[in-house]
């Protein structure tokens, strides 16, 4: 995502829970790669968790099929299956405003947001 090379241009860009893997200096680079790979008036759809008001306990806030997700989990990953798989803990987490605000900096507008059920994130974007 970091680097996406001599790719596109693409009409539209789907990027679903993986955003949270990068570390927040990667993210930047990330949006900035979507953003150059697309089309003029192309769009990008992004999900991602929810942390607006998630709190780290051992609370479980979410009963999903790989079992019982707390509010650490959603922080961290899910610390179940961390140890088998590593690659798949968050090292960045976001916010309506904090994923709207990393779009605007890649050179997004008409950015849309919206709080989905299950503490998901998605978010519209234009080039």
């Amino acid at each position: 995502m970091t680097d996406m090379g001599d790719i596109g241009p693409f009409n539209a860009i789907y990027s679903s829970h993986s955003l949270e893997h990068l570390y927040p200096h990667d993210v930047d680079t990330a949006l900035r790669e979507f953003h150059r790979v697309l089309d003029d008036g192309g769009f990008a759809v992004i999900l991602v968790p929810d942390l607006e008001d998630v709190r780290p306990t051992e609370d479980v806030i979410l009963d999903a099929p790989c079992g019982p997700v707390t509010g650490l989990d959603m922080i961290y990953g899910l610390r179940s299956a961390l140890a088998n798989q590593p690659h798949m803990a968050h090292r960045t987490g976001f916010t309506s405003d904090t994923l709207r605000a990393a779009l605007e900096r890649a050179g997004f507008s008409g950015v849309l947001v919206q709080r989905m059920n299950h503490y998901n994130l998605m978010a519209i974007a234009a080039k």
